[in-house]
């Protein structure tokens, strides 16, 4: 006997009630969520698990650890990199902060300032790195054919010295990054209220007092919070030293991210440039760790 049911019968009632259509909808809603977030995912793990994973297992080897602290070029090459984060980072933001003051003056003439002065950030790196190793050329660079031409004597050596040679690569980073920094601190000052300012002027304040009383206060956690990431990012900075000096001469203005390409390319030991990269976690991870408890502690204004 075959049992039918009709669009009245009670069972037919109870598929079309409210709640059976929300869990329909509700299981529609989910395929459709995990279509949109599959590929995602496996462009997560893919792209940023796999390459994490597989660059610690490259850089487990014990004995790519004792060939790196074997090596000569190592221990110039920490301090090189010490040097790079501490007068590149320093110098740069700390510039950063007082231009911003200047470029918040009033008047048209400012503004066209600001747009020139953003150009080095607004140019790729590559080209501007490379235009800055020409320049510095000690035979036929444009800033020693200059200093011939008028003086009628021998430049620098900007890139065959150690110092001058990482001097340059620090001043090309600071040159790259210092806009970036500036825009940051100028909408950090645009933040501030005015009523502030006006007060300081009530009392008498000078320019030095405002921007110790005033602006000082309400923009240290700001700019700690910019030193942090401004850090890591040039703990992996790589283009400056490439294209500027080469990580020369003789090797002697490496950084870890330089080394640690050379040493996986160039020699052709994916291990020991792992590892080389690997030797900046201790200082990498507490300032994630201290970036983190900063952005947690306070509301950062950007």
């Amino acid at each position: 006997m075959v049992v039918t049911t009709s669009i009245d019968s009670p069972a037919a009632a109870t598929n079309t009630t409210p709640l059976a259509r929300r869990r329909r909808r509700f299981a529609a809603d989910k395929l459709w969520a995990l279509a949109f977030v599959v590929p995602y995912v496996a462009v997560f793990l893919a792209f940023v698990i796999y390459p994490i994973g597989y660059g610690l297992w490259l850089g487990s080897d014990p004995a790519s650890y004792r060939a790196l602290f074997n090596d000569p070029v190592y221990p110039r090459t920490v301090v090189n990199t010490l040097l790079y984060l501490l007068f590149g980072v320093n110098l740069k933001l700390f510039l950063a902060l007082l231009l911003s003051g200047f470029f918040m003056r009033k008047g048209w003439w400012s503004k066209v300032l600001l747009l020139i002065f953003m150009l080095p950030w607004a140019v790729p790196a590559l080209p501007s790195y490379l235009s800055i190793n020409w320049m510095l050329n000690g035979q036929w660079g444009l800033i020693n054919n200059i200093i011939w031409n008028v003086a009628q004597v021998d430049g620098p050596p900007w890139l065959d010295s150690h110092g001058l040679a990482l001097a340059s690569v620090i001043y090309g980073h600071i040159w790259k990054w210092l806009p970036f920094w500036t825009l940051i601190f100028l909408a950090g000052r645009m933040a501030i209220s005015l009523e502030l300012y006006e007060a300081a002027d009530v009392d008498g304040a000078s320019p030095i007092q405002k921007f110790r009383l005033v602006t000082l206060p309400l923009m240290a956690g700001m700019y700690l919070v910019c030193t942090m990431l401004s850090t890591i990012w040039a703990l992996g900075d790589f283009n400056a030293v490439r294209f500027i000096s080469g990580g020369g001469p003789a090797l002697s203005t490496h950084v870890l991210a330089t080394l640690g390409i050379r040493n996986a390319f160039e020699l052709g030991d994916p291990s020991l440039g792992m590892a080389t990269v690997l030797t900046a976690l201790p200082l990498l991870i507490p300032l994630v760790i201290l970036l983190m408890r900063q952005l947690r502690r306070s509301e950062v204004t950007i």
